[in-house]
């Protein structure tokens, strides 16, 4: 069986052990999602989930939001039952949870591509108003949050010993060298046709911004989480985390980012056109 028919089924799985409540809301509970994660003992995946617990309370999150301690009920023969205690996760909670397991189990590798990408693609997906943004409205969205992720990126990346704009800058590189198949960003550049001064980011459709966006969300989240204390680790961790979008672009049949077309309109133009519309109103 190929790797990407073992990934299928394990996304069918965790999807089949998805809950939905009274208002809609998607939930995991964690007796349902260790065994399909390998994790027969539950205290051991006890240990997990408090380890995703600190991650989430670390990216500055309510950690209430995504771990929701409750109780339910089950048999132990002849009609009697009894009460166990269980953990309501969210969709973000799970990814923190695989992230935080055993990477040595072939299930945690496809449940970390499974819930990362889901997870960013929900919050980009969920709001109403995204949805309903023209092509160069959501280009312009997802590229001012790229923007503030990029300052929260670098921060960390200052933590972890990138130091100086040329340390950066290589780190950057890596990033985009992992995402790009082994393209830097001089790379994509020319590959665009770009003028010196022309910036990437501006000609990026959606697509691509998002996958930029997510790369650059997974990378801060990935220097935090292991700790990471070298800059020469912190290039090893970006370039990791490019190259795990794009693996994971490739198993959901997408088309690599270097592919994608190049907008006949830099953000630049868009933002001047906008301005234009907004003075005549």
């Amino acid at each position: 069986m190929t790797d990407k028919r073992i990934a299928e089924q394990h996304h069918a799985t965790f999807e089949g052990v998805r809950q939905l409540d009274e208002d809609g809301n998607e939930y995991w509970l964690a007796r349902d999602l260790a065994p399909l994660l390998d994790y027969q003992d539950w205290r051991n995946f006890m240990q997990v989930v408090e380890k995703a617990r600190i991650a989430c309370r670390k990216s500055e999150r309510v950690v209430e939001d995504h771990f929701g301690d409750v109780t339910k009920m089950v048999g132990i023969g002849s009609g009697a039952q009894r009460e166990i205690a269980d953990v309501r996760l969210s969709r973000y909670a799970c990814y923190l949870i695989v992230q935080n397991g055993d990477p040595s189990k072939p299930v945690i590798a496809n449940g970390q591509t499974y819930f990362a990408m889901q997870t960013r693609r929900q919050e980009l997906n969920d709001s109403e108003k995204f949805s309903q943004l023209s092509e160069n409205e959501k280009r312009l969205a997802i590229r001012n949050e790229l923007a503030e992720h990029n300052k929260y990126l670098a921060a960390a990346a200052k933590d972890a010993g990138v130091e100086t704009s040329l340390d950066y800058a290589i780190f950057q590189d890596h990033g985009y060298k992992g995402l790009y198949g082994g393209m830097g960003a001089k790379d994509i550049h020319a590959r665009k046709g770009l003028k010196q001064r022309q910036k990437i980011l501006d000609h990026m459709g959606s697509t691509e911004l998002a996958a930029n966006l997510f790369r650059a969300t997974q990378a801060e989240e990935k220097l935090k989480r292991d700790n990471v204390h070298s800059k020469q680790h912190a290039n090893q961790a970006h370039f990791a985390v490019g190259q795990k979008v794009r693996e994971t672009i490739k198993e959901l049949g997408g088309t690599m980012p270097e592919s994608l077309p190049t907008p006949e309109q830099s953000l630049k133009q868009v933002e001047g056109a906008k301005k234009k519309l907004d003075q005549k109103k």
